[in-house]
């Protein structure tokens, strides 16, 4: 559990340093291109990943949640988007955020098994902290529409309770026996 810990928290590193360090105000453009394509679509290519990957149905179920609720998330943002008629823009930390979840998914698409599973898991706990606080301490603050921070507050409680749905599932997941052993 310690190893996979420590992997998780290893490939999230980089891109919520350059969000701690993000020091500038985003403007409701970036914010949006920051939650409804960045952070939702990094957690949706890894749940897809573990839908197919996975054979432990506590993983595959909590991957499915992730493509489902992050899914609808897009949507909403899109939705106001529209209505809004504002095109999102790419920012230093939406960019950080597609890269580091390209090579999270390059690494996770490496492991199998119990490794796989562990990592998963213990990723998303990570990824959903680390989501929570960029949410309190730079979209949120920075928002200046009272219908994006309402939305945000609504992903806000998602992220809240993905958490805690990764953290009650993880020690089933880190006793998981590796099939013949």
């Amino acid at each position: 559990m310690k190893n996979s810990l420590i992997l998780a928290i290893t490939l999230l590193i980089p891109t919520f340093a350059v969000a701690a360090n993000y020091k500038a105000n985003l403007n409701d453009a970036q914010i949006i291109a920051a939650i409804a394509v960045a952070a939702n679509q990094v957690d949706i290519v890894a749940g897809k990943a573990a839908e197919s990957k996975s054979s432990n149905s506590e993983v595959k179920a909590f991957a499915h949640r992730m493509i489902t609720d992050h899914s609808d998330v897009i949507k909403q943002a899109t939705a106001l988007v529209t209505k809004l008629k504002v095109t999102p823009e790419e920012s230093t930390l939406s960019k950080s955020l597609k890269s580091d979840g390209e090579k999270n998914l390059d690494r996770l698409n490496k492991l199998d098994g119990k490794s796989f599973n562990k990592t998963y898991i213990s990723q998303e706990i990570v990824f959903h902290k680390q989501v929570l606080d960029v949410i309190d301490n730079k979209l949120l603050p920075s928002a200046t529409n009272e219908e994006l921070k309402a939305l945000l507050v609504k992903v806000r409680t998602a992220v809240a309770s993905h958490l805690e749905h990764a953290e009650k599932i993880q020690p089933v997941v880190d006793e998981m026996r590796e099939p013949g052993k």
